[in-house]
């Protein structure tokens, strides 16, 4: 085991509280929308997604500018920025020749806020 790793507490009965059980199942989601959640953290999993949101909170950017920021190619910028428009967490517009990129809503700063708190809690 990693040294980074809290070991896991089990339980050492095998008695099921079926009360318990049959109330949080009645209240869990939709297995779909249990997946369609999983796939939407699954976005969030990747570090030059996250870097695109950050610069997309401060303003609405074109692939180029973006790909400056970021010191990556246009083609990079252009591949990630399609995974974030197909999860909804990003629209664009056309200005004659330029696409620019924005946030969808504000839920995705809301969702990406949680997460910097939840791993800056001392």
């Amino acid at each position: 085991m990693s040294k980074n790793l809290t070991p896991i507490e089990k339980c050492n009965c095998d008695i099921i509280h079926e009360d318990v059980v049959k109330d949080v199942r009645g209240k869990m989601p939709e297995e779909e929308t249990l997946y369609d959640l999983a796939e939407l953290f699954k976005v969030f999993g990747d570090s030059t997604r996250i870097k695109i949101l950050c610069a997309l909170f401060e303003a609405e950017m074109c692939v180029c500018d973006i790909a400056a920021l970021l010191d990556m190619t246009q083609s990079a910028i252009s591949h990630q920025l399609r995974v974030l428009k197909q999860a909804k967490l990003v629209k664009n517009r056309r200005d004659g020749k330029v696409v620019y990129y924005s946030l969808d809503d504000d839920h995705v700063k809301s969702i990406f806020d949680q997460g910097l708190n939840h791993i800056n809690e001392k």
